[in-house]
């Protein structure tokens, strides 16, 4: 199995930063994707960042190298795509926290499967993990990069951005850690089940 780590956003998207532009969400998300890769190899997990670009790469040229890695490596991977929520425009301080993972609409039972680990490591973590309702732990958006994979695929929002709490935790190194632990346990997890 062949985990592909979609880290959200480019340096030239405009906003995805805090209001103090202490994070910024491009530069996190590659951080946070470097990480996880780090740690799924040490667990002998083949695991490979899609976007190696600063740039803000186009989601259909996105969707297009997930789905090209799917059909090589035999329809045997999994997509997780690494952002951080803004409630929003990155201008000013909000009150919204918190945790989430999302799938498309017409996701697959793999999808849903996924996004449901990595919201138990999340929960068993003690972290505030936000969900749409009480039947499941992961939200349902129409995401292009979930809905044009061919492959399982979920989108994390880790924390929000614009929050205070939440951008102070998130550039700690015990959010930086939690970050990568939620995703790498999450989907070690899901490999096992």
């Amino acid at each position: 199995m062949k985990v592909l780590i979609d880290n959200g956003h480019g340096s030239d998207t405009p906003g995805k930063r805090s209001p103090d532009g202490r994070l910024r969400e491009y530069a996190y998300t590659r951080e946070i994707a470097d990480r996880v890769v780090s740690a799924l190899g040490e667990a002998g997990i083949d695991a490979v960042r899609i976007v190696p670009e600063e740039n803000d790469v186009p989601l259909s040229e996105r969707v297009a190298r997930a789905n090209k890695l799917y059909a090589e490596c035999g329809k045997q991977a999994i997509l997780v795509s690494i952002h951080c929520n803004a409630a929003g425009n990155g201008s000013d301080w909000l009150s919204a926290r918190g945790w989430s993972v999302f799938v498309d609409p017409t996701a697959s039972q793999n999808s849903k499967r996924l996004a449901t680990a990595l919201a138990d490591v999340a929960q068993g973590k003690g972290v505030k993990v936000r969900i749409e309702n009480n039947s499941r732990k992961y939200w349902m958006s129409s995401l292009y990069i979930c809905k044009h994979s061919n492959c399982p695929a979920v989108l994390v929002e880790n924390f929000f951005q614009d929050n205070k709490a939440d951008v102070e935790f998130l550039l700690s190194e015990e959010g930086k850690q939690c970050v990568t632990d939620i995703t790498v346990e999450g989907i070690r997890n899901y490999l096992n089940a």
